[in-house]
C-alpha cells in the first residue's frame, strides 16, 4: 500500500511539474508570437477622396464592425472587459490626439486592414482582418477616406490585457490571431456588382468569418471570453441557425432587433454594425447562405 501511495504521489508531482512547465512555455511562446514579424508583399491601393468614396466609406464603417471596436467617432472604445483579467479596447483611428494611424501610408492601411499586420511587421492581435481581407481596393480605399474625414477625437492605443490561461493557449497555438489565419498570397478581391444576388452575398459574408469561421460552420470564437457562447453555424447542415429563418425578411428583422423569430435574444452579435447593414446586403447574404454546401464539421 505504501508503495502504491508513493507511486501516486510521484505521478501527481510529475503531472504538476509538467503542467507548470507547459504554462511557463506557453506564456513565453505567447510573447514571441505577439512580437513575430510577418513578411508581406506590398500591394497598396490608390487612396480615394470625393463624395462617393466618403459615402461608401461611411456605410462600410458603420456596417462592417468598425464602430464596435473604434466607436462612431473613431476614438477607440473598450469592447471586452470581463472583470477577470480580460480587457480589450480598440485604438484611436481618428485624426485627433493619440491617433495610431496619423502617419499611415496606403501600404500601412493595406497591411492593417487586409492582413492584420502593423506597419512594423508585427501582428495586430485583436484586429479581425480576416473579415476585411477580401475587400476590394475601392471599398478599402473608401473606408480609409471616411476614417481620415472623421472629426479629431482624443484617444490612445489598443488595450490588450490577457489572463494567463488565454496567453498560454495563444502561445501553444490553440488561439490564432488574424495574421496567422489569413492566406496572405491571395490577390485583392475583384469588384462584384451590388445587388440581391448570391455573388454579392458572398462578398458580404466575408465579414462573418472572424467569428463563424472560414466555412461559416460556427464553433468557438477565437480568443473569446469563456462565458461567450459558440458562434452559430450559418452554413446548412445539422444545427444550422439558418433553419430558424424561413426567408430573408426574418433574417433582416433579427439584424434590426437583435431577437430571433421566436423572440429570444441573440447574445454577443455586433448589432450596432449589423443594424446598419443595408437591406440589399442582408438579402444577398441570405441568398448566399442558402447556396452553401454543408461543411463537414462545425
Amino acid at each position: 500500500m505504501k508503495r502504491w501511495i508513493r507511486r501516486s504521489l510521484w505521478a501527481a508531482t510529475t503531472l504538476v511539474a509538467v503542467a507548470g512547465a507547459a504554462v511557463v512555455a506557453g506564456d513565453e511562446l505567447a510573447d514571441l508570437k505577439m512580437n513575430r514579424r510577418v513578411e508581406l508583399a506590398s500591394a497598396p491601393f490608390a487612396l480615394r477622396s470625393g463624395a462617393d468614396a466618403l459615402e461608401r466609406g461611411r456605410h462600410l464603417y458603420a456596417s462592417r464592425g468598425c464602430t464596435d471596436c473604434h466607436g462612431r467617432d473613431g476614438a477607440g472604445r473598450v469592447f471586452v472587459d470581463d472583470g477577470r483579467g480580460l480587457k480589450l479596447a480598440g485604438p484611436n483611428i481618428s485624426p485627433g490626439p493619440g491617433s495610431v494611424v496619423a502617419n499611415y501610408r496606403a501600404v500601412d492601411w493595406e497591411h492593417t486592414l487586409r492582413h492584420g499586420v502593423k506597419p512594423d511587421g508585427r501582428p495586430l492581435m485583436i484586429m479581425p482582418s480576416e473579415d476585411y481581407n477580401r475587400l476590394t481596393d475601392a471599398d478599402t480605399a473608401a473606408i480609409v477616406a471616411y476614417v481620415r474625414s472623421l472629426a479629431p477625437a482624443a484617444g490612445g492605443r489598443a488595450v490588450l490585457e490577457l489572463p494567463l490561461p488565454v496567453r498560454v493557449l495563444s502561445g501553444l497555438g490553440m488561439i490564432e490571431d488574424a495574421a496567422a489565419r489569413i492566406d496572405h498570397r491571395l490577390p485583392p478581391a475583384e469588384p462584384v456588382p451590388e445587388g440581391v444576388t448570391p455573388g454579392h452575398g458572398r462578398y458580404v459574408a466575408a465579414m462573418c468569418q472572424g467569428c463563424h469561421g472560414p466555412q461559416l460552420a460556427g464553433g468557438r470564437v477565437p480568443g473569446a471570453p469563456p462565458d461567450w457562447p459558440d458562434a452559430a453555424r450559418l452554413a446548412p447542415g445539422p444545427g444550422s441557425a439558418l433553419a430558424r429563418y424561413p426567408d430573408a425578411d426574418a433574417l433582416l428583422a433579427m439584424f434590426r432587433s437583435g431577437h430571433r423569430p421566436d423572440g429570444s435574444p441573440v447574445r454577443v452579435m455586433p448589432f450596432e454594425s449589423l443594424g446598419a447593414m443595408s437591406e440589399v446586403d442582408v438579402r444577398a447574404l441570405y441568398l448566399y447562405l442558402k447556396t452553401l454546401p454543408a461543411p463537414a464539421r462545425g
